[in-house]
């Protein structure tokens, strides 16, 4: 006799059985995933969606991934060399926030960094920051007020962390706070492997009216040991047109104003 084929499983069944077996192997290729379930292209990439948009996925080229951790941080440098017209992108969107008479906090980075040529136009203006070269960049800048936090310096970075930083972020208030990061997801929200970031973020964002997180959808879907805020802690998420329509989709459901920033063309 001939053994009984077992049912064709409903999508939330195939959906769990593809993260069980992407918790082993890490990511998949769309081909590899349409033969395990014995299913069509369009299939597999409405699963990929659905999965994107819950945030428990996310899509690379040609496949799909697990969330990746980050132990370490690029340095200053090299962050300096990548991805520079969508940086330049995001930094003209978030000016754009941006009015005559704000305090506003920048956080370190050289996505935020992207912002000050946006920003030096605007009069009476007060920046905070915990940044080395967004003060330097702002020294011609006499018609604003520039004020540094202090606090440990992180070389590599060229920035200021710890409690120190955090102790005067926490003295004053921001109209806008715009937080950087170099791993984020929907579900674990913002995240960073480097402790002494922490505080000083969180002090921003505590001391702000509204926070907004900045960056690039390359470091979507990683995510380092220590958290920050969920997602939903944020008013604006700012980030690139390389995110997924999915992941987009899955962060404005939970509330968030996504701003996707074109490169100039």
């Amino acid at each position: 006799m001939t053994a009984p084929q077992e049912p064709p499983l409903i999508p939330d069944q195939r959906r769990e059985q593809l993260l069980k077996r992407l918790r082993r192997e890490g990511v998949l290729s769309v081909q590899q995933i349409t033969q395990i379930f014995g299913v069509s292209h369009m299939t597999v990439r409405r699963d990929i969606a659905e999965l994107e948009r819950q945030g428990r996925v996310f899509s690379v080229p040609g496949g799909v991934r697990l969330a990746h951790q980050v132990h370490t941080e690029p340095s200053f440098q090299d962050k300096s060399l990548t991805d520079q017209p969508e940086k330049q992108a995001m930094g003209r969107t978030a000016a754009e926030l941006v009015q005559d008479g704000m305090v506003v906090y920048l956080d370190a980075g050289t996505t935020i960094l992207s912002m000050v040529p946006f920003l030096v136009t605007r009069e009476q203006l007060t920046v905070v920051t915990n940044d080395f070269t967004t003060v330097e960049e702002l020294q011609a800048a006499k018609h604003l007020t520039v004020i540094h936090t202090g606090g440990q310096v992180e070389p590599d970075n060229r920035s200021s962390v710890g409690r120190l930083a955090a102790a005067t972020v926490r003295q004053l208030a921001f109209d806008l706070a715009f937080i950087s990061s170099s791993s984020w997801d929907l579900i674990r929200g913002v995240t960073t492997p480097s402790e002494l970031k922490v505080e000083v973020k969180q002090a921003a964002m505590t001391s702000a009216s509204r926070s907004v997180l900045v960056a690039g959808s390359s470091k979507y879907g990683s995510f380092g040991m220590y958290r920050i805020a969920p997602l939903t802690a944020f008013d604006t998420v700012i980030t690139d047109t390389a995110l997924t329509e999915a992941a987009a989709e899955g962060i404005r459901a939970g509330g968030t104003d996504l701003h996707l920033a074109k490169t100039a063309v």
